[in-house]
């Protein structure tokens, strides 16, 4: 199932206070199929029915991008590795585990080298389905493009959320690397990249855990997710380095902050946005 994409200008409105979701929910409020739409995101919420992307009837789940693995109850990476064929020293490394290799139900998994999945233009094409399932496609930062070059052209002053480590760094083909991560110990203040308002705070947006968006204008949002805490309410006007959370955990148990830059609904690399230095 296709979400129409709806004018971004429905952010603009305040939205109401959304509850955590639960498997028990039976419908996705139109609210927040909105939201989703309008923040340019292809994403699932767990156990819902009517959701965003074709659903695997053993999960609940999304199918998995070419080149990865739907993590399911009880997998274990030998298992895995023994299934695909792949030594489980090399799963390990593409995704970054270490012991005891902790797997979660519902992430992604890549079972392809990294180099191969980028290279390959037979997994581009097949991927292209995929990331044509929600209303916005991610576009690719040149790697040329030097730290801090689109911030004038954006008419925004922007700055670090949090200072930090960068773990992780934007890939605009790789659905699951449409932002940022930047480490951080849990209960880091989080602050606002830039002057806006919050359009959403909460958890039921599946993969971000505690999560907050600010507009900043008719084209601009910013994202902060994997927080312990949050400070910042819908409708609430916020200043540029003003505390929205505290930093918390990724699902694999990593501190850090997830922080995604979207300009008209689809993800850009927050790197050439924020400042060189931090």
């Amino acid at each position: 199932m296709r979400v129409s994409p709806l004018p971004y200008a429905r952010l603009a409105g305040r939205i109401r206070p959304l509850a955590p979701m639960t498997a028990a929910v039976g419908r996705i409020p139109p609210r927040v199929r909105d939201l989703l739409a309008a923040f340019g995101l292809s994403l699932l919420l767990a156990g819902c029915a009517g959701g965003l992307a074709p659903v695997d009837g053993r999960d609940g789940y999304g199918p998995a991008p070419p080149g990865y693995y739907r993590i399911r109850r009880g997998d274990t990476l030998s298992e895995i590795a023994e299934r695909r064929r792949i030594p489980m020293r090399k799963l390990a490394a593409w995704n970054g585990l270490r012991p005891p290799y902790p797997l979660y139900a519902g992430n992604l998994l890549r079972i392809d080298p990294p180099d191969r999945a980028a290279a390959s233009p037979a997994r581009r094409a097949a991927a292209a389905p995929v990331a044509s399932a929600g209303p916005a496609r991610p576009v690719k930062t040149k790697a040329s493009a030097a730290p801090g070059s689109a911030a004038a052209a954006s008419g925004i002053a922007w700055a670090w959320p949090v200072r930090g480590p960068l773990k992780q760094g934007f890939h605009g083909g790789d659905r699951t690397r449409q932002g940022i991560r930047v480490g951080a110990a849990p209960g880091t203040p989080v602050l606002a990249a830039a002057d806006g308002t919050v359009v959403y705070s909460g958890s039921g947006l599946k993969g971000y855990g505690n999560l907050i968006i600010v507009k900043h204008d008719s084209r601009y949002l910013s994202a902060y997710g994997f927080n312990q805490r949050l400070l910042a309410s819908e409708g609430d006007r916020v200043k540029r380095g003003q505390q929205l959370a505290e930093s918390g955990r990724s699902a694999d148990g990593q501190p850090l902050l997830h922080f995604e830059i979207r300009k008209d609904g689809t993800a850009v690399d927050p790197l050439i946005f924020l400042p060189a230095s931090r």
